[in-house]
């Protein structure tokens, strides 16, 4: 079971770099964004598969911080581009 856990994070650690070219040549801001974002959750998955391979439970509590930090990018790149917008179409 755990060679099944270690190629499953291999894998996931193999489709980072479709992520890895987004990040680099996505035409707009929210592409590269939702790339990140595939990051953040890609990398919850892998110390959470490894942290069941090995048996190592302090994976989990890094995971569980790599998902906080991700929402809170998310939350952060939102409120970056509605302010944006809003100053471009303020009315006064």
């Amino acid at each position: 079971m755990q060679t099944l856990y270690l190629g499953l994070a291999f894998f996931l650690l193999l489709n980072l770099g479709a992520g890895m070219w987004r990040v680099l040549h996505g035409p707009t801001a929210a592409d590269r964004m939702l790339a990140a974002q595939l990051f953040g959750t890609t990398a919850v998955a892998v110390l959470l598969l490894l942290a069941q391979a090995t048996g190592k439970v302090a994976l989990r509590d890094v995971a569980l911080l790599f998902a906080l930090l991700a929402a809170e990018t998310a939350v952060a790149f939102v409120r970056r581009a509605w302010s944006d917008q809003g100053a471009d179409h303020d009315p006064e």
